[in-house]
């Protein structure tokens, strides 16, 4: 039967036998590999001549192999055209590093007929144009340009890509219109327009897309796009005649500038299941944007974002959203309570309605919300007890309920007992007024894994059985209460926490035994915790070896010498162990930080940890002072990448070494209180990005450099006070624009004070709060890259006594102490322009004339001592402006006249202008009538002829030449014979020339 039915076959049907089976045997897959065409691999070779590749993504295409083995490309099995080119750039989270290729996009990409799949995503094409000829690959399906810096306008030949069902154009720099043509993509089911600079009309074209399901649309830089047919711009109302495609399920026009409300064409958008529309400044009334949603959306509508708006109003009932699994109403102006007949969606998973004025507790619909999984009302001002909290939610949502987020809110109370909610694994009650006493027998969430309580003002003890039930705690915050964590000697926790923080709980007064059970942290913040004891072996162990990313147990009385082990293999964070009583020297694998704080103990040798060679180094901030540090400075600062150095408060002598200089990112250097001598280092000018230079309390000498005006624009803290400078004060010193705080105090500065001291343009001009911020500087390490701020402090002669300011105090503080040097000539009139000044010093000096007669515009003056000078005249009547004026101090110099009236000026004690003979008037005695006037007092003074110097002068010269001649005749006789001679010849002398005179007038 076989052999007749093939004998009966035609040789054409045979043939097309013989064809399907050649086929199929090419089709099969590892029969037969496919080879890409010669035009095609041709193309690809002009395609990357045209490109550079730093990072070797192209290394595979090479002649030697067949183009559809390159990296990026696959070709159909059927034919060998390529069918998709796959380039996005690759991001490294491990080394922060992206592979990427940049250039130009070459022409020849036109062979590539077939292609349905392109994706250039996240290269660097800057100032270049979308190339017009993609719109010739008329078979794409997916296109993806977005995050390569593409600039001018979409192409119009675009909307002839009639296949094309994904276009991704996202963070370019993309202006102009969007081209209607775009309209004509039928088949489109994806588009992503944010964060572009378009302007114009919304196409009424996009209304044709009836298979596009999701749209993202905003975040533009600052192109100005306008919304339909009505022609309202993204930062206007968004019109009630808008219409979206039939089958739109995705809508995203945050980060935009919409006003007022969502219109009833949102609510008729059947399809309808994610609308985001977050970052706008959308200002309708709550309850109103919920009934324009209530169309036959309500039924679609899954996911609802309208966070970060200024949308007002209460919380209205939300039960007609049958389908509604998520909803963001976080970072808006809600206020008001939620009333009890409030009712959520039945499928409702996800509720945020963080960062509003919402006020009250919750209501019991809350609780019977049986799918609700994550509930967010942090940021507001709910104020019921905790335990009513608790209560309200113990319906049906105890077993659903996993994420608890009840921060920063008023809720007062105490903890109560929580074991009910089966299911909670988070739960944040954070920076609350919850108080009183732990109950002995409460317990937690049996599948509890965070736990974060600080910032209350709890108290009692937890125990081994507050705890027992929860294996799975990762997340213990518990810091800034007053509690006792009293755990027997022998207990091991259930649990291995990863972040531990504990600040100012009692754990002491030993070291707690049951944290050396903890193996996995990697967070860990005992600081404040009475433990007075040494730190175990054990535990020292376990920061050398493990990877743990911070540590603080700062402000303890821990004692002891820290033991030396191998280096790490990845560096802390942050490693603070300030304020104990460590000693020895320090230990070189410390050095295997970022942030490293060891302040405040008895450390005595820093030489082999400040030099100690590593692979590579990671330390950005180190903080050595008020330690017992001693010799000299060690030169090793070669390699360093220190951005904030603190050695102050120590016993280091001798010169500051010059490899210092080399420090070229260093911000803050702190040589305080310390007995460094010799001059400032010439190479320290490389240091350009300082902010704080402080080397006050030294003996240091030498001229001030001039380099430190010219090279230091950057600071805003000078500190050299207290030292052995002399010289002039270099006019480059003006160059400082930035500077706030100028202390040279106690040294011999002379000369006069620079009248350019009205170029420090931050003490005249007023800053406003949010002009203030803090110093930062970036880190870039093999495990951490990222910005990093960090607070100064500084200390300042303030009101009689040595005070330090630290964050937003000091960056508000404008203060010049030029006190105790030997500072001549008048004050420069220039000084009443710096009017931002809040603390002026120039007292034990010896400067001369008036005080500037428009003192007064300084208004912020709340120090102002002029004491020990040699100013003459009267005060100011000026003076009485300054209403801020705490501490006066005018003593002991010239001054004369009537002390202006006013309530400040009189407030103050008369030692305020003691010793200024010729000044009166309250507080000091009343004024009499014959007093010399105040014309003849400055002409005495001014010219200084007859001051008290002059008449002390003259009686000492006049007792000292009496005794030199009188008292060498008095005692050598010789000398009194030959003075007597001497005056006999010469009345003989007078007596005969007055005898011929006379003779010769006859």
């Amino acid at each position: 039967m076989i052999s007749t039915r093939v004998s009966m076959m035609s040789p054409i049907g045979f043939k097309v036998i013989i064809f399907m089976l050649c086929l199929a045997f090419q089709v099969v897959p590892g029969e037969q590999e496919m080879r890409c065409l010669q035009r095609e691999r041709e193309a690809l070779l002009q395609f990357k001549a045209s490109l550079l590749d730093p990072n070797g993504m192209l290394s595979s295409w090479t002649t030697a192999t067949d183009c559809c083995q390159w990296k990026g490309i696959l070709c159909s099995n059927l034919t060998g055209n390529i069918v998709s080119l796959d380039l996005h750039a690759e991001y490294d989270y491990e080394t922060y590093s992206r592979s990427y290729i940049r250039g130009e996009i070459h022409e020849s990409l036109i062979e590539l007929q077939q292609l349905k799949y392109l994706n250039l995503s996240s290269n660097y094409f800057p100032d270049s144009h979308i190339p017009d000829f993609l719109a010739s690959l008329c078979n794409l399906r997916f296109l993806d340009l977005s995050q390569c810096e593409f600039v001018g306008k979409i192409p119009n030949q675009f909307g002839s890509l009639s296949h094309l069902k994904y276009l991704n154009l996202e963070w370019n720099y993309l202006e102009g219109s969007i081209p209607p043509q775009l309209g004509n993509l039928s088949k489109l089911e994806y588009l992503d327009l944010r964060w572009n600079k378009f302007e114009g009309n919304l196409p009424s074209q996009f209304g044709n897309l009836s298979k596009l399901q999701k749209f993202y649309l905003g975040g533009s830089y600052d192109g100005v796009l306008e919304i339909n047919d009505g022609g309202n711009r993204l930062n206007g109302k968004i019109t009630e005649d808008i219409k979206f495609p039939s089958q739109l399920g995705f809508l995203s026009i945050s980060s935009n500038f919409l006003e007022g409300g969502i219109p009833k064409s949102f609510g008729n958008a059947c399809a309808l299941r994610t609308l985001y529309m977050t970052n706008n400044n959308l200002t309708d009334d709550f309850s109103m944007i919920i009934h324009h949603l209530s169309g036959c959306a309500r039924h679609s509508l899954q996911e609802l974002n309208l966070g970060e708006n200024q949308i007002s109003g209460t919380f209205p009932d939300l039960s007609v959203f049958s389908a509604l699994k998520s909803l963001d109403i976080s970072e808006n102006r809600l206020s008001g309570k939620i009333t009890e007949d409030i009712k959520l969606p039945s499928q409702l998973e996800f509720l945020s309605i963080s960062s509003n004025f919402l006020e009250g507790g919750i209501p019991k619909s809350f609780g019977n919300a049986c799918a609700l999984r994550t509930l967010v009302m942090a940021d507001n001002k709910f104020n019921d007890e905790f335990s009513m909290i608790t209560h309200q939610l113990s319906g049906c949502a105890k077993y659903s309920l996993k994420q608890l987020y009840l921060s920063n809110n008023k809720i007062s109370g105490t903890l109560p007992n929580l074991s009910m909610f089966s299911s909670l694994k988070k739960l944040y009650v954070d920076r609350n007024r919850l108080n009183g006493e732990i109950h002995r027998y409460i317990q937690f969430p049996p599948q509890l894994e965070e736990l974060d309580m600080q910032s209350n003002s709890l108290n009692g003890e937890f125990t081994d059985y507050h705890f027992v039930n929860i294996s799975k705690l990762s997340y213990l915050e518990l810091s800034d209460n007053s509690l006792t964590l009293t755990f027997t000697k022998k207990w091991i926790p259930p649990f291995q926490l990863r972040y531990i923080l504990l600040r100012s709980c009692m754990l002491g007064p030993t070291f707690p035994k049951w944290l050396q059970t903890q193996n996995n942290f990697v967070d860990l913040d005992i600081s404040n915790a009475g433990i007075s004891n040494t730190v175990p072996r054990l535990f020292w162990e376990k920061l050398a070896s493990r990877n743990v990313f911070s540590i603080n147990i700062s402000n303890n009385n821990l004692h002891g010498i820290i033991p030396n082990f191998a280096g790490r293999d990845a560096p802390f964070l942050s490693l603070t162990l300030a304020s104990n009583q460590f000693e020895g020297p320090i230990p070189t694998f410390l050095r295997s930080s970022i942030f490293l704080d060891l302040s405040n103990n008895n450390f005595t040798d820093s030489l082999s940890f400040l030099c100690a060679c590593g692979s590579e180094e990671e330390l950005y901030q180190l903080d050595l002072s008020n330690n017992q540090l001693s010799g000299q400075i060690p030169d090793c600062w070669s390699h360093s990448k220190l951005a904030y150095l603190d050695l102050s408060h120590n016993k280091f002598s001798g010169k500051i070494p010059n490899s210092l200089g080399s420090l070229l990112g260093l911000q803050a250097l702190l040589l305080r209180n310390n007995n460094l001598t010799h001059e400032i280092p010439f190479s320290l000018r490389h240091c350009t990005k300082l902010v704080k230079l402080d080397m006050s309390g030294n003996k240091l000498s030498g001229h001030i450099p001039a380099w430190i005006g010219s090279e230091m624009q950057k600071l805003q803290i000078l500190g050299l006070g207290r030292n052995h400078f002399s010289g002039i004060l270099p006019l480059q010193i003006c160059y400082l624009k930035n500077i706030q705080i100028l202390d040279l105090s106690l040294n011999n500065l002379t000369g006069k004070i620079p009248a350019c001291i009205n170029n420090f343009t931050s003490m005249a001009y007023k800053k406003f709060s949010s002009d203030y911020g803090h110093y930062w500087y970036f880190v870039n390490t093999s495990s951490f890259r990222n910005n990093h701020s960090y607070e100064l402090d500084a200390f300042l002669m303030w009101k009689g006594s040595e005070q330090m300011f630290k964050s937003t105090g000091l960056l508000l503080l404008k203060d010049i102490d030029l006190s105790s040097n030997n500072f001549s000539e008048e004050v420069p009139v220039e000084m009443e322009s710096l009017v931002e000044l809040i603390s002026l010093n120039l007292s034990r000096n010896n400067l001369i004339g008036k005080i500037p007669s428009n003192i007064g515009k300084l208004k912020s003056l709340e120090f102002l001592d002029l004491s020990r000078n040699k100013f003459v005249g009267s005060i100011p009547l000026s003076l009485n402006q300054i209403d801020r004026l705490t501490m006066l101090d005018l003593s002991h110099n010239y001054l004369g006249g009537v002390i202006p009236t006013s309530t400040q000026l009189q407030s103050f004690n008369a030692s305020s202008y003691e010793d200024n003979l010729n000044l009166c008037g309250p507080p000091l005695e009343k004024c009499i009538d014959d007093e010399p006037t105040e014309e003849a007092i400055v002409k005495i003074d001014e010219y200084s002829l007859f001051g008290h110097e002059f008449y002390i002068g003259m009686v000492l010269g006049f007792v000292i030449s009496f005794w030199t001649v009188f008292g060498t005749i008095l005692f050598k006789q010789s000398w009194r014979h030959a003075y007597f001679k001497f005056l006999n010849n010469l009345s003989d002398e007078i007596h005969v020339m007055i005898a011929m005179k006379f003779k010769w007038c006859k």
